[in-house]
């Protein structure tokens, strides 16, 4: 079995940061903090498809602003 820190990772139980380890290498993942008991099993991602995310979406290809040009505008200087 592989176990690996995710940085960044609150425990969802105790809340503290950087203590969640994700074990891997047995039929489904499983996500465990080194602080307290807390563990849960990742659900798998189905085969051969890509899972949704806001990166994926169809609607995250489009823009919803407009370009817009900017413009520079120079202070003027003040002498102290």
């Amino acid at each position: 079995m592989k176990r690996q820190f995710i940085a960044g990772a609150v425990c969802p139980r105790c809340g503290e940061l950087d203590k969640l380890v994700m074990i891997s290498g047995g039929e489904t993942p499983v996500r465990e903090c080194v602080r307290c008991d807390f563990s849960e099993q990742m659900p798998s991602p189905p085969r051969g498809q890509e899972l949704p995310t806001r990166v994926t979406r169809a609607g995250a290809r489009r823009s919803e602003t407009e370009a817009a040009p900017v413009k520079f505008v120079e202070r003027p200087q003040t002498t102290d």
